[in-house]
């Protein structure tokens, strides 16, 4: 498990990719070390060398064979309440997988203050969830295996739940991917930053300012 290693007063989760905590999970744990969290960052893979980016199929057939999405969020949910008495707010970051993951922790009253989500496609699968606690979600322009669009509609109506629509496909906030966008990249930080600043003072969140 990455984790910082000065204490703050609020902590953050990173839940990784389908690939494992590589050079972009270490990336956006450091951004968040430097916005003045303790970041912590665990291995739900169960394995030390991440899967290379042209190992997608690997990457995706051992998370579903080997974790999968309930074990993933007990594993989530377990760091998460270890960190709770130990810090003023917890907020958990999930990118792809890992974004599914964090929706599903964010229905769990009082486990989190706050979630973002970039491009978690399998969030389709819980549309039901009512999440407890303000949430982030970055969603691509388009997916292969759905309509977003229709995900979007969905999400809309939900309470505690604010959405953006990136340029961009699937990873184009990972400058390491080939679907990089740069400006989707600076957009979406833009946005977390906003996201989380409140939540880690205590106060309400506009991610829309």
């Amino acid at each position: 498990m990455l984790k910082s290693i000065n204490k703050r007063a609020n902590a953050i989760v990173v839940l990784h990719e389908i690939y494992g905590i590589n050079a972009h999970m270490e990336e956006v744990c450091e951004r968040f070390a430097q916005a003045g969290f303790d970041v912590f960052c665990p291995n739900l893979l169960a394995r030390e060398q991440p899967f290379c980016y042209d190992e997608e199929q690997a990457a995706y057939r051992h998370f579903t064979e080997a974790v999968g999405f309930d074990q993933g969020c007990e594993q989530a949910t377990e760091l998460i309440r270890s960190l709770r008495n130990r810090y003023e707010h917890v907020i958990v970051a999930g990118y792809s997988i890992g974004a599914t993951i964090a929706w599903r922790c964010s229905e769990q009253a009082g486990l989190c203050d706050g979630v973002v989500g970039y491009y978690g496609s399998r969030i389709r699968q819980y549309p039901e969830l009512q999440p407890a606690c303000p949430v982030l979600l970055f969603l691509p322009s388009e997916e292969k295996a759905f309509d977003v669009g229709e995900l979007l509609a969905v999400l809309l109506q939900k309470e505690n739940v604010q959405t953006w629509q990136l340029e961009g496909l699937h990873g184009c906030c990972d400058p390491h991917s080939a679907h990089y966008v740069p400006n989707a990249h600076d957009f979406a930080w833009e946005k977390t930053a906003a996201f989380i600043k409140p939540i880690a003072a205590g106060r309400k969140t506009n991610a829309l300012l």
